[in-house]
């Protein structure tokens, strides 16, 4: 553990909990080198409703991977659900201090700072800084002004939110579960990582999220996330129509979703069928896989149109550029990306990460927060103690609502 760079990203979500471990090469390459899944019994549309099952859940993820490991993971960096956050624009100025007026880290460190200066209400706290541009002396589209020339520095910068009471309680469950939190990412900044390339980024496209409980959908333009919006329906909703629909129990009616669910019922014949247990596990009847997908689309069907119903909200009522980018479980429906295509007009793709034994969207969160948690230099490498050089900030804030809680 010592020698080793290992990152854990951790993607607490309504269906599962899903807990991957990474390995920071020299290079900058990433090894993922544990994976960890367990049921999430204790979360209701990416909300906590039961600390003790979540806490159990999470246990349950991180020995998975840690035995995959085969060494015990400390600490993990954190997914945060769109629901829980909020997007604020703010800028920031500061006088360049030094006397060459040669711009330092230092000075891009107090800018970011004076972007943080915003009033909220007290059920909110800062997450995190996104700067999109520096200016500097006048001159934007500054990615990185270090090493520049200047007297004054500004930073064009979006401000992520959480609520302090989701915040709490999701903190409290990985404190409970015997790991530090070392920080906490956006899941659609993670997801990005992995689902996005960089012509995607910069052109302008949607990424979409489909969850079991919560559907997320987030605006890429000019190189960074421009809005977000949540829509509380996901893979849940499908299977407990199934469920109803066919007269079967929840997992039964998840099993079929998973090995047989098709996103338009024309894609299969009409004589393929599966079979079904009754409800009172007598009989075993046949169904088609068309009376399947005949369930199935209408309630896709739907979630496609509040997605379109949200990004017109956003103001983007025609096509971005590079289209429709989809991740999460029910992504891996046969044919949703055609069916997405019919209601956008525009291109669609599945996006899936390119790591062996994760080529799954499902894991596109865990393993994107690998991805951002180094791109973003969120992590420190271990010092020779073998203790994480901890992120001063987020820490004292997690340690002060600790203490709150018990105040």
């Amino acid at each position: 553990m010592v020698k080793r760079n290992l990152v854990c990203g951790m993607d607490i979500g309504t269906s599962h909990v899903r807990a991957i471990i990474g390995e920071i090469n020299g290079d900058g390459s990433i090894n993922i080198i544990g994976v960890g899944t367990s049921p999430s019994e204790g979360l209701k549309k990416g909300v906590i409703v039961d600390l003790d099952k979540t806490v159990t859940s999470i246990k349950r993820a991180a020995e998975e991977a840690e035995r995959m490991v085969g060494t015990a993971i400390p600490s993990v960096f954190l997914g945060i659900v769109g629901s829980q956050v909020g997007l604020v624009n703010n800028r920031g100025v500061v006088a360049v201090s030094g006397a060459d007026k040669e711009i330092t880290e230092d000075d891009v460190e107090r800018v970011l700072q004076a972007a943080r200066v915003i009033a909220l209400p007290p059920d909110r706290e800062i997450i995190d800084v996104l700067p999109r541009e520096y200016i500097v002396d006048g001159y934007d589209g500054i990615r990185d002004p270090v090493g520049m020339v200047g007297v004054r520095l500004e930073v064009d910068a979006m401000i992520i939110t959480g609520m302090v009471t989701s915040i709490r309680n999701l903190v409290r469950c990985v404190e409970r579960s015997e790991l530090e939190i070392d920080g906490m990412v956006l899941n659609s900044l993670a997801n990005a990582e992995i689902a996005l390339s960089r012509d995607e980024k910069e052109l302008g496209s949607v990424l979409i999220d489909i969850g079991g409980g919560t559907t997320e959908v987030a605006v890429f333009q000019n190189g960074h996330i421009k809005n977000i919006a949540v829509i509380p329906v996901g893979g849940d909703y499908i299977t407990n129509d199934i469920a109803v629909g066919l007269r079967t129990t929840i997992q039964m009616a998840e099993k079929l979703k998973l090995e047989h669910g098709v996103a338009l019922a024309t894609l299969v014949p009409e004589n393929v069928t599966a079979e079904l247990p009754q409800l009172s596990g007598k009989d075993v009847r046949k169904v088609t896989i068309r009376e399947l997908g005949m369930i199935i689309e209408p309630r896709l069907v739907e979630m496609i149109h509040l997605a379109a119903k949200e990004l017109d909200k956003m103001g983007y009522r025609d096509p971005l550029p590079a289209g429709i980018v989809l991740t999460g479980g029910v992504s891996l429906t046969r044919g949703i990306a055609e069916l997405c295509e019919e209601v956008f007009r525009a291109p669609v793709r599945v996006a899936q990460p390119g790591y062996v034994g994760v080529k799954s969207p499902i894991y596109s969160t865990a393993v994107g927060i690998i991805h951002y948690v180094q791109n973003a230099h969120m992590f420190v490498a271990r010092d020779q103690r073998g203790g994480r050089k901890a992120l001063p900030g987020f820490l004292q804030r997690v340690k002060a609502w600790i203490m709150d809680m018990f105040d």
